[in-house]
């Protein structure tokens, strides 16, 4: 049975909310004018030293290590404020249980407050195998990320199911087919396309 590799953020669970009151925690404490919804999206997806940066050169300014380590600090207190699972996707975690899958998480997400959030949530129940941006020395879109939970699963068959475009190219990089969640953050195109979660355990079950 094929396994199933899920991104995190904008793909299992919206959690935009908690990101966005971080950094903006940061950046308030440094008199920084805060980040709109519409500012954070297109940031989020290649792990938490690229948002720090792209949210300090949003204001023409520079973010580096001291201001990394503060959003991370803020970050993990407070990673589960308001962040929850989409529609219909415990349905769908429970229907690829059932029907045989193993699952796994790969997120560009430093691994410890991924693991919270999916514990927090009730959800790390579904997952074998939980890789984050910190996890190894690669992340997507580099194959060998996606490469490492398939190692750690003891497969060598799966789908990826993702928001960005980082996610499809960690697939295709493996001759893998992939999974675009439309409900997420990103815009891209997989091998094929979901329109809410519920959609998944059919599309898997003819790929």
């Amino acid at each position: 049975m094929r396994a199933v590799v899920f991104d995190l953020d904008g793909t299992l669970v919206d959690s935009d909310p908690d990101i966005l009151a971080a950094i903006n925690r940061v950046l308030v404490a440094r008199q920084i004018t805060p980040l709109t919804h519409a500012e954070l999206g297109p940031m989020i997806g290649d792990g938490a030293k690229v948002l720090v940066e792209r949210a300090f050169a949003a204001r023409q300014l520079v973010g580096g290590p001291d201001e990394l380590a503060a959003f991370l600090e803020d970050y993990n207190a407070n990673a589960v404020v308001h962040t929850k699972p989409y529609p219909g996707m415990v349905g769908a975690l429970e229907a690829l249980r059932s029907a045989g899958h193993r699952m796994a998480v790969c997120t560009n997400k430093p691994e410890a407050p991924a693991r919270e959030i999916l514990a927090t949530l009730d959800l790390l129940q579904y997952f074998d195998v939980v890789v984050g941006g910190d996890s190894t020395p690669f992340r997507k879109p580099h194959p060998g990320h996606l490469a490492a939970v398939l190692e750690l699963l003891g497969v060598s068959d799966a789908v990826m199911v993702g928001d960005h475009d980082n996610d499809m190219k960690a697939a295709a990089g493996l001759d893998l087919p992939s999974i675009f969640a439309a409900w997420g953050y990103g815009s891209s195109a997989g091998t094929y396309q979901a329109t809410g979660a519920a959609d998944l355990p059919d599309i898997i079950a003819r790929i």
